[in-house]
């Protein structure tokens, strides 16, 4: 496979070039215009940001994007799918608030933001990967798989499970459906804490095929019927229904793969990485602690494994900064994202992904 493009610019500014028509211009110089946008539905996949994290991107950034694909005559939208854990994201109600919050609301950014797996993050469509070896049918946001073209804009930054979160994590990961994020992050199927169920039943009501019972005002799953679609988890008004964190970190991030070639397969698509502000944690924190490397520039290819492959590089060659997570560790695994969280393979996403066919880990990066 040739090597694919992956064009990069540093933060530098000029007084005739700010950072928004910098990012314009290296979408531009990418090739963003070779993609026919007039009247689709054009899905521009995002991180809103945790209520307390301060990491995220910049609603600007959303911004100039979106304004990108209006001049081009398409139809832009926020989008992301709602969260598996607890917080302020895990159904579309709580999850526009916190949107709204983090400054992404139409004043701002010029669009209207749908979360795309609806108000209990049940909204799926099942999408078939060709050459899966852990999925077979992902389980994709509606809102997304009904896009005509997606643009995935991320901000690459640590991940304590999948190493960094890129390109593939914000396709992959973030626009799974509940059911979808929970077959990526275990490999059992959900069960009940039993000191938080009330005995509602709309586990029981939801499920169609029998697994949860109540006895004695309390829920339980039944294995054996169990499929592991999720559902019950969305329904569930206290979290009392949980799904397993038990699948290992190098299987979820080849999941994660995976599902990014359901999200891209068969329809334009494009990506950027703002490699800014790389916090040691996902933006699905409520905290994000310092960055742990300074910041190193905006990259945009439409491939998502080299794009992800040439941000990791170049972080790696940033020095620690001082204080941050990478430099109280011990800098023994020679790779950045490996010496904040050991127990991470952040590989097995970019060796996945060659492997499916959504990309290539050798890339020529050029920088404008």
């Amino acid at each position: 496979m040739a090597k694919s493009k992956v064009y990069f610019t540093d933060m530098h500014v000029t007084f005739e070039e700010p950072l928004p028509a910098k990012l314009k211009r290296l979408m531009r110089l990418a090739g963003f215009e070779t993609i026919n946008f007039k009247d689709k539905f054009t899905a521009v996949k995002i991180h809103f940001g945790e209520p307390g994290n301060l990491a995220f991107l910049r609603p600007n950034y959303a911004r100039v994007v979106c304004d990108y694909v209006k001049e081009l005559g398409g139809k832009p939208f926020l989008t992301d799918c709602n969260t598996l854990y607890v917080g302020g994201r895990k159904n579309s109600l709580d999850h526009l608030d916190s949107a709204y919050q983090n400054g992404f609301n139409p004043l701002v950014t010029g669009v209207h933001s749908i979360i795309a797996d609806g108000l209990r993050g049940l909204d799926e469509h099942l999408v078939p990967v060709e050459g899966g070896d852990y999925v077979k049918e992902a389980k994709i946001g509606a809102a997304i798989m009904d896009a005509d073209i997606v643009i995935s804009l991320a901000h690459f930054k640590g991940h304590e499970a999948a190493g960094f979160g890129g390109a593939i994590k914000n396709l992959g990961m973030g626009s799974g459906s509940r059911a979808g994020k929970m077959e990526m992050h275990s490999a059992g199927k959900p069960h009940v804490e039993q000191e938080s169920c009330v005995g509602c039943g709309r586990c029981v009501r939801i499920c169609a095929h029998g697994a949860p019972s109540v006895t004695n005002g309390k829920a339980s799953i039944d294995q054996d019927k169990c499929v592991g679609c999720g559902r019950c988890v969305g329904a569930c008004p206290t979290d009392a229904v949980q799904h397993n964190w038990d699948e290992a970190n190098d299987v979820m991030s080849r999941k994660m793969a995976e599902y990014t070639k359901a999200v891209i397969q068969g329809r334009p698509n494009f990506n950027i990485n703002m490699v800014i502000d790389v916090s040691p944690y996902c933006d699905c924190h409520a905290e994000n602690d310092i960055p742990i490397v300074p910041d190193v520039g905006m990259f945009a290819s439409f491939d998502p494994v080299a794009l992800d492959m040439a941000c990791a590089d170049a972080v790696n060659r940033q020095p620690a900064i001082e204080g941050s997570m990478l430099a109280q560790s011990a800098h023994t695994h020679h790779d950045h994202f490996t010496d904040v969280f050991p127990d991470t393979c952040w590989m097995a996403a970019m060796e996945q992904g060659q492997k499916i066919g959504i990309g290539t880990m050798e890339y020529e990066l050029i920088r404008v």
